[in-house]
């Protein structure tokens, strides 16, 4: 079974970080919920929207997060190229990998206590 993550990220030049993640705060008023070095997240009605700063990003992009109980059967039901170049993966179980469209997707097995 595939359902969908916890996470969006939206992964951003160094250029428009800041504006982005005042846009967000400011503009639309969303709660932060965590401040990391190179990232902000804000609480997205329950789900967590990350705006993340990526130095070689040359645009915009935005990444989902899917969870199953078996991220590799799961990425062979989709028929998905598995991409885990694209980020590590660090206490993770799971694989990047893309839409037709290019729409980065995480599909990862969830933690004990995340539906």
């Amino acid at each position: 079974m595939i359902g969908p993550g916890r996470n969006i990220a939206i992964k951003v030049p160094p250029h428009k970080w800041d504006e982005m993640v005042a846009f967000y705060r400011d503009k639309i008023g969303l709660e932060v919920v965590q401040v990391l070095d190179t990232s902000v997240g804000f609480d997205f009605n329950g789900f967590t929207l990350w705006i993340d700063r990526v130095p070689h990003q040359s645009q915009t992009d935005v990444w989902l997060e899917l969870f199953s109980d078996d991220p590799d059967a799961a990425l062979t039901r989709l028929g998905s190229p598995r991409r885990d170049e694209l980020e590590p993966l660090d206490g993770v179980t799971g694989h990047w990998t893309s839409d037709p469209a290019g729409t980065v997707l995480l599909v990862r097995r969830p933690r004990d206590g995340e539906t």
